[in-house]
């Protein structure tokens, strides 16, 4: 056997970085450089935040049950929870997307006490989605090659992560409508 066929490839791994790279520099440009395009109806998207934390709830209490499936030993239970948490953080990043170009960033009012402590939770939810993001791809990837091994050593890491990241994009809606 030659090197190549007792290692996994990495150019799928390398594609998930470089995907991640550019989702993650696009999101950027559009919360930080770009400004909102606006609609003609200013209440066409306002619903949005709330669909996104909604999303949010869906993918957290997902990841929940997802692990509770794999302790328990189901794992086909765990994978279709795993699979429900990802296509509800995928709906959530299509949504958030449509909301920031329309309507773009949405400043705290916040004052006080609360103000650090929101910009704490706001920066460290940012912080940890940037890095959320290609271990949550590359976690399925690993379970969807089959190198459970390494996909169950990855996943130690992604799922704390990946819930703080849930959990605190709702944590932030509410701080927002609590203080809007």
């Amino acid at each position: 056997m030659d090197a190549t066929q007792t290692r996994p490839s990495r150019a799928p791994l390398a594609a998930i970085g470089a995907v991640s790279l550019a989702a993650i520099a696009f999101l950027f440009w559009l919360i930080y450089f770009r400004e909102g395009a606006g609609t003609k109806d200013p209440n066409a998207v306002t619903f949005l935040p709330a669909v996104n934390a909604s999303l949010n709830a869906l993918s957290a209490t997902c990841l929940v049950l997802g692990y509770r499936a794999i302790r328990r030993g189901a794992r086909d239970v765990h994978q279709r929870f795993m699979q429900g948490a990802l296509a509800f953080s995928s709906l959530f990043l299509v949504s958030y997307i449509v909301y920031h170009s329309l309507h773009g960033d949405t400043p705290f009012p916040g004052q006080g006490a609360i103000r650090p402590v929101y910009f704490f939770i706001l920066i460290s939810h940012i912080v940890l989605s940037v890095v959320a993001l290609p271990m949550v791809l590359s976690t399925f990837y690993l379970s969807w090659s089959g190198q459970l091994a390494r996909h169950k050593k990855l996943a130690r890491w992604t799922l704390p992560l990946w819930l703080y990241v849930s959990v605190t994009g709702v944590v932030i809606f509410a701080l927002l409508r609590a203080y809007t």
